[in-house]
C-alpha cells in the first residue's frame, strides 16, 4: 500500500477500531478499577503479534509497543472464536505482574491468521499473600497469586470452565475477576468485527501490506525524532527510596548513547535484582515495552502525530544485564514492578532532558498510588475489596506552561474516581480530596501540584495496600533552574495523639474510626523561579496553589493583604541567589550523595555483578550497613573487605576483596 492517502486512511480505521473496542471493554468492565480508574489497554496485532493500533482516549498508555508473538507462539491450533491469556510474567514476556490479565484473539480470513486483537485488564486481586495480591515486601513470585501460563481461555466462543473454576477458587472476589475478563472478551470481539470490516474495504493484500506500512511509518518517525537529536552519550540516575524493607535505596542508572537515527538504552550499573517485588521482569528482551515506556512518552513530546505501534521500537535497543532490577530471574517477586517503572521513566526522561533541555519538561511526580481496602460492609455484611483511587501527583514544568495538577504527565491514564461512587461502592467516608498546597517544584514554569486524599474507615481489621508508595526522601528533581518538588506521605490519623506516619510502607491496618491520609510528590520545576512573573505568583497564592511564605522563600515575591509590593520584591530577589546547575534534586539526594558518590555506587555495582545472583542483594545490604561513617569507594572497598571476613563462603570473596582493595 504505497498511497499515503489511503495509508492514512486505514491508519484512522485502526485506531477507530481500537477505540471501539476501548469503548466495549470500559462500558461492560466490573470493578472500579477498570471502568473508572481505566487500568486497561486493549490494541490490534499483525498476524506475528506486533501492535499496529491503540486508542488515545482510553486506557492506560503503556503497550503501544508490546509484542505478544513470543507468548502467541506458546499456545497451538488456534481456531476461530479462541481467545489465549495469561498472567504469568516468566511465561511469554507480556505479563509484567500477576494481576494484568493479558488476553488475545486470533482473527481469520478464510483459513489464514490475519491479525490478533488484544489487551490486559487488571483485577482487583488475584490471590497471594495480601488482599490485592501486591506488596513490597512480598519476596518471591508465588507470594503473588496465582498464574495462568499462555493457554486458552476460550475454546471456540465457549470458555473453559475448569480455568474459571481455578480462578474462582483462588482470588478473593472472583465475579469482578471474572467479569472484567469477560467484558475483555466481549472487547476482542469488537477488534475482529472492525479487522473484517477492514479487510473488507482495503482487500486481504491491502490490509496486510498497509499493516506493514503503518509499522515502517512510526520507525521512519522515531528515527527522524533521534536525528534531530544531538548525537552523544547522557548518563543520568535516579533513586527508588527504598529497595526493601531494608529500606536502603535503589538505583537506576541509564547511559543513552544516540548515534544519527538509533539509541542504546544501557542500564548497567543499576541495582541487582532485589529480595522485594520492585523487579521489573524484562527478560532482557532488548525492545521490551516496559523498558520503553518512558521513550514513548518522549518521543511523543518530540512529535505529537507519531504513529503509536511497535515500528517506533525499532531504532533501540536496550542492555539489561541479567540479574539485576530490571532484568529479574525466576522467582523473584515483580508485583510492584510499576514503582520501578516511574522511577525508570524518570531517569530516561533525565537522560533526554540533557540532551535536549529546550524541549523537555522536569520530572513529574513519578509516585502512582493506587489504593486498595479491604474491609466488611456493615450495611450488608459482605466483604468488599476495591480500588478506591490513585493518588497521583503533578507534571513537572513545561517548556511552555506549568506542570498539570493532581494527575499529570506520565500517570496522567489513571483517571479519579468520583468519591460518591467510592462511598457508594465501599464503606468509607472521604474526609479530603484535592491538591496540596506548596507541593509543585518552583520555577518559572512551576512544577503540577500533588495530590492528598484522606478517607475513614468504620469496620475493625480493615486492610491498606496502597502501592507505589515512593517519593517520601528523593524529590522529584527541578530543571534549568527550577527547584524540585514536595514529596509524598502517609500518615494514620493524622493531627491527633494517635497520628502514626508510615513513610513508604505500603500495606496497614485500620480499626473502626481510623482515617489515613496519603498525599503523593509534586512535580519539578523547570527556570528560574526569580524570573517567574510576579502576577502569575500572585495568581497561585489567591488560589492556593502556593502559600504567602512560598511565595516569598521560592519565587522572591513578596505579597501583602493579597497585593504584590513591587518594590519589596525587586530588592528581595536581588539578594537571592539562582540555581545555575542543569538539575536541582533537593537536600536529600545531594546530601546522601555525598556519602554514596557516582563513583562509590558504581563500584558496588562492579562489585555485585561478579557475584551469583542470589548473594547479590545479601552482599548490597550487608555493604550498606557497613557505611556509616564512611563515604565514597574507599568506603565501598572498606566495607566489603569487612563482609568477606564476616561471610567467608561469600563466592570468590577472596579474589573479590583482592580487586577492591
Amino acid at each position: 500500500m504505497s498511497d499515503k492517502m489511503t495509508l492514512q486512511v486505514l491508519a484512522n480505521h485502526a485506531r477507530a477500531a481500537a477505540e471501539n473496542m476501548a469503548h466495549t471493554l470500559h462500558r461492560t468492565a466490573h470493578s472500579a478499577f477498570v471502568k473508572e480508574t481505566q487500568d486497561f489497554t486493549v490494541l490490534l496485532m499483525d498476524k506475528i503479534g506486533d501492535t499496529f493500533a491503540v486508542p488515545m482516549d482510553l486506557g492506560a498508555t503503556w503497550y503501544p509497543g508490546l509484542s505478544h508473538g513470543s507468548a502467541i507462539n506458546m499456545v497451538d491450533d488456534y481456531r476461530p472464536g479462541d481467545v489465549a491469556f495469561t498472567n504469568d510474567p516468566y511465561s511469554g514476556q507480556v505479563a509484567t505482574h500477576t494481576p494484568d490479565t493479558h488476553l488475545w484473539r486470533p482473527i481469520f480470513d478464510g483459513d489464514d491468521i490475519v491479525a490478533f486483537a488484544g489487551g490486559h485488564i487488571h483485577n482487583t486481586d488475584m490471590g497471594g499473600a495480601v488482599p490485592a495480591s501486591l506488596s513490597r515486601s512480598l519476596t518471591e513470585i508465588h507470594q503473588e497469586g496465582i498464574r495462568f501460563p499462555p493457554m486458552k481461555l476460550v475454546n471456540e466462543g465457549v470458555f473453559d470452565p475448569q480455568i474459571l473454576r481455578i480462578m474462582e477458587t483462588n482470588v478473593r472476589k472472583p465475579a469482578l475477576n471474572i467479569g472484567d475478563i469477560k467484558a475483555l472478551a466481549g472487547a476482542l470481539s469488537t477488534g475482529e468485527r472492525k479487522v473484517q470490516a477492514m479487510i473488507a474495504r482495503f482487500g486481504k493484500t491491502g490490509f496486510l501490506q498497509g499493516v506493514s506500512a503503518l509499522m515502517d511509518q512510526s520507525e521512519a518517525q522515531a528515527r527522524d525524532i533521534l536525528r534531530a537529536v544531538p548525537d552523544g552519550e547522557y548518563v543520568f540516575a535516579d533513586y527508588a527510596d527504598e529497595d526493601s524493607d531494608e529500606a536502603n535505596p535503589c538505583r537506576l542508572k541509564l547511559t543513552l548513547r544516540i548515534t544519527d537515527d538509533s539509541a542504546v538504552l544501557d542500564f548497567t550499573g543499576s541495582d541487582p535484582q532485589l529480595a522485594s517485588s520492585l523487579n521489573v521482569p524484562s527478560g532482557g528482551n532488548p525492545r521490551h515495552t516496559i523498558l520503553l515506556v518512558g521513550v514513548y512518552y518522549v518521543l511523543y513530546t518530540l512529535n505529537p502525530r507519531l504513529l503509536l505501534n511497535s515500528g517506533m521500537t525499532r531504532p533501540f535497543t536496550c542492555i539489561a544485564p541479567e540479574g539485576t532490577v530490571l532484568n529479574p530471574v525466576e522467582p523473584a517477586a515483580v508485583g510492584m514492578r510499576s514503582l520501578t517503572c516511574a522511577r525508570l521513566r524518570s531517569v530516561i526522561f533525565g537522560a533526554f532532558s540533557q540532551a535536549v533541555p529546550d524541549r523537555m519538561p522536569a520530572a513529574p511526580a513519578g509516585n502512582n498510588c493506587i489504593v486498595n481496602v479491604m474491609t466488611r460492609d456493615e450495611r450488608t455484611q459482605k466483604t468488599v475489596i476495591a480500588a478506591v483511587n490513585p493518588v497521583v501527583g503533578g507534571g513537572g514544568g513545561m517548556p511552555h506552561r506549568d506542570g498539570s495538577n493532581g494527575s499529570g504527565a506520565d500517570a496522567a491514564y489513571l483517571k479519579n474516581t468520583p468519591i460518591e461512587i467510592t462511598e457508594t461502592e465501599v464503606p468509607v467516608e472521604f474526609v479530603k480530596y484535592g491538591l496540596a498546597q506548596d507541593s509543585g517544584g518552583a520555577g518559572y514554569w512551576r512544577g503540577g501540584l500533588a495530590t492528598e486524599m484522606a478517607f475513614r474507615v468504620f469496620s475493625p481489621d480493615t486492610r491498606i495496600t496502597a502501592r507505589n508508595r515512593d517519593r517520601s526522601f528523593f524529590r522529584p528533581w527541578g530543571t534549568l533552574g527550577g527547584h524540585a518538588a514536595g514529596l509524598s506521605d502517609m500518615m494514620i490519623n493524622p493531627g491527633t495523639p494517635q497520628a502514626r506516619p508510615l513513610g513508604n510502607v505500603d500495606t496497614a491496618i485500620l480499626e473502626p474510626g481510623d482515617v489515613l491520609e496519603i498525599r503523593s510528590a509534586g512535580g519539578g520545576g523547570r527556570g528560574d523561579p526569580l524570573q517567574r512573573p510576579t502576577a502569575r505568583v500572585a495568581r497561585d497564592v489567591v488560589g492556593g496553589y502556593v502559600s504567602v511564605d512560598a511565595a516569598r522563600r521560592e519565587y522572591g515575591v513578596v505579597i501583602t493583604d493579597g497585593v504584590v509590593d513591587e518594590d519589596a520584591t525587586t530588592a528581595l530577589r536581588a539578594s537571592m541567589t539562582p540555581h545555575t546547575q542543569h538539575f536541582h534534586f533537593g537536600p536529600e539526594r545531594n546530601g546522601y550523595e555525598a556519602q554514596w558518590t557516582d563513583a562509590a555506587y558504581d563500584l558496588l555495582t562492579q562489585i555485585l555483578a561478579d557475584l551469583p545472583i542470589h548473594w547479590r542483594f545479601f552482599t548490597k545490604t550487608e555493604i550498606f550497613r557497613r557505611m556509616k561513617g564512611r563515604k565514597g569507594p574507599e568506603g565501598v572497598t572498606a566495607a566489603f573487605a569487612e563482609v568477606c571476613e564476616r561471610f567467608p563462603a561469600l563466592p570468590h570473596a577472596a579474589p573479590l576483596k583482592e580487586a577492591a582493595e
